[in-house]
């Protein structure tokens, strides 16, 4: 498998991922108050969310190196 058809793969793949989910989640943790031996941490849920065409233009991408790839030269 060469690496153009590898690419092309995770970019189909990415981009059905982004338009089943629509976007993903994280947790961050961070310090929100220090003093000495005592700490207060947060923990902070994130959203990103990924638009519509973006992943509709990643799998369009990942089809298009897939059917160049497979050209024999």
């Amino acid at each position: 498998m060469t690496a153009l058809r590898l690419i092309a793969i995770v970019l189909v793949l990415a981009g059905g991922a982004g338009l089943a989910f629509g976007g993903f989640s994280y947790t961050q943790e961070r310090t929100a108050f220090k003093a000495g031996p005592l700490e207060l941490k947060v923990q902070d849920k994130e959203t990103v969310a990924v638009p519509v065409w973006a992943s509709g233009g990643a799998m369009a991408l990942g089809v298009v190196l897939l059917l160049v790839g497979g050209r024999k030269r």
